[in-house]
């Protein structure tokens, strides 16, 4: 599916493919298959960043994912969340962070970091 393909998505299964990608995306972070996460990373970037558009109904679908079973998914619901629900966000990247340390606890780590000194710059 091609980046400009999500807009022509609903909300649910906008989600549906975030939660997909984002999962896989962390697996294979922690599995050290960087080539095949790198192209993950992409795509869940991209759907972050439509469901950013989508507003409220968006929003509350994203906060759910804080406590999905993928850590994938917690983490990139978490950095998008930032921006709307900062104290969630910030909560779910903490517990990411946490040893023992995986590639996925210090992609956690580092935007928690960055976020607290007023550093990340969010998506529009």
């Amino acid at each position: 599916m091609k980046t400009q393909d999500f807009k022509a998505l609903g909300t649910e299964g906008l989600i549906a493919r975030f939660r997909e990608v984002s999962a896989r995306h962390g697996r294979l972070l922690n599995a050290r298959d960087t080539r095949a996460a790198n192209k993950d990373y992409r795509l869940a970037a991209a759907v972050r960043k439509e469901l950013r558009t989508r507003g409220p109904d968006a929003e509350k679908r994203l906060l759910v994912l804080l406590t999905d079973p993928e850590p994938g998914t917690r983490y990139w619901a978490a950095t998008a969340a930032l921006g709307f629900a900062p104290s969630d966000a910030e909560r779910a990247l903490a517990m990411l962070a946490e040893p023992p340390p995986t590639l996925l606890s210090v992609s956690a780590a580092m935007p928690l970091r960055a976020w607290k000194n007023g550093t990340l710059p969010l998506e529009e």
